[in-house]
């Protein structure tokens, strides 16, 4: 069982790019590689879960996605980082042409990448976190059973303010699987260390 970080790629990791496929177009958020250099070193697996869209809409191919994947790879390395593994889902039930146009299970909020993780490598749920910048990717984790954050790059700023408007209140404070919010990536990792040393205190 191994405890693992999963997370989502777009406006979490990198800067949100619509239908980001190109490599020159892909740039690490500030304090993105050192978040995910820390969970490398505390003996978390880094596993990203991606929603792919733009495949299924005849965007761009699914070798593409794997080229981007590689090219992340190498420049979170030059920062000492590292992702065990990448799983991206390139349906989409309404929009999607030929093979791509259909109701699956890997897409977001639903838990197939999950799924497919877990067996490739079994997760430590109680041990295991999902974030994210949109509350599909905070669903899907909550589905999954793992410990959830919102990170305030991308869309997470406007999904957060969003649930503070409607509710009146902080999402941490009501009835939602959301369980903490944090402005970069590097504040959730610290948040995520400090869980786990709390818990090592109190086992």
């Amino acid at each position: 069982m191994y405890k693992t970080v999963f997370l989502d790629r777009d406006g979490t990791i990198n800067e949100e790019v619509h239908y980001l496929h190109r490599q020159e177009d892909l740039k690490l958020l500030p304090g993105a590689a050192k978040a995910i250099r820390l969970w490398n070193e505390a003996g978390f697996r880094v596993v990203v879960v991606t929603n792919q869209a733009g495949v299924a809409r005849g965007y761009y191919q699914e070798r593409d996605v794997q080229l981007l994947h590689q090219y992340m790879s190498r420049l979170l390395e030059e920062q000492g980082a590292h992702v065990d593994a990448y799983y991206y889902c390139p349906h989409h039930p309404d929009q999607g042409i030929g093979p791509y146009k259909v109701r699956c299970r890997c897409r977001k909020p639903d838990i197939g990448m999950f799924e497919q993780a877990a067996g490739d490598a079994p997760v430590d749920k109680a041990h295991s976190y999902m974030v994210g910048d949109k509350w599909l990717d905070i669903q899907a984790g909550a589905r999954f059973g793992l410990h959830t954050a919102l990170v305030g790059t991308g869309y997470g700023r406007a999904c957060y303010e969003e649930v503070c408007q409607k509710t009146g209140e902080d999402p941490g404070d009501v009835q939602h699987p959301m369980e903490f919010f944090g402005d970069t990536l590097l504040d959730v990792a610290m948040w995520v260390l400090r869980q786990e040393e709390e818990r090592a205190v109190t086992m």
